[in-house]
């Protein structure tokens, strides 16, 4: 006679306590198990996420929006509970207030996340990190990709816009006022 043991699932404040990982590598909790989504991130990937980040950053704080984070994490299911660490999100002080810090998770969805695409990401992945973020209630995605100088916005699943490096983007009704060329994303 056998017998299975059911492994444990984390949940969202018990991953929120492990420690990083020694080789730099990115992991995300999903439905209750800790993932490596990619090993450390490369040079272009660091340089494109700081880009889009400060871009936000300034807009955000030069207009009283709201708060801008990199590699933090946002619950996207619960039990068992999923953590994705976007490379870039916003959140708008109507979500997540000015007085209000979050030690660990915010209880709300960001509203932006972007994601700077790395070979680890297959369209798979991206489609069902996209779907996810949407389910939780963020409302609008931000694909980056280096290599190719796009960024695709997506406000549903399944709708993303490709605009090229000689575009404008936008932050529509998510940040309004919100415009950027985007090859300064990649510069």
């Amino acid at each position: 006679m056998s017998v299975v043991t059911a492994k444990k699932l984390l949940t969202a404040e018990e991953y929120a306590k492990l420690p990083d990982p020694i080789d730099g590598s990115k992991q995300e909790l999903v439905r209750g198990e800790v993932v490596t989504v990619m090993a450390a991130p490369s040079f272009k990937h660091g340089v494109v996420q700081l880009n889009v980040g400060m871009a936000l950053k300034m807009f955000a704080r030069a207009n009283n929006l709201g708060r801008v984070t990199v590699e933090s994490g946002l619950i996207t299911e619960e039990d068992p509970d999923t953590v994705r660490g976007p490379d870039v999100a916003f959140w708008s002080f109507e979500r997540l207030p000015a007085d209000q810090t979050p030690d660990v998770y915010a209880g709300v969805a960001a509203d932006l996340c972007v994601e700077v695409k790395s070979p680890s990401n297959t369209p798979a992945k991206a489609t069902k990190k996209i779907a996810e973020y949407f389910a939780c209630g963020v409302r609008m995605v931000w694909i980056a990709d280096p290599d190719e100088r796009t960024v695709t916005v997506y406000t549903k699943p399944g709708d993303g816009r490709v605009l090229w490096d000689d575009a404008t983007i936008t932050g529509e009704g998510v940040l309004p006022g919100f415009t950027c060329p985007v090859s300064e994303f990649f510069s």
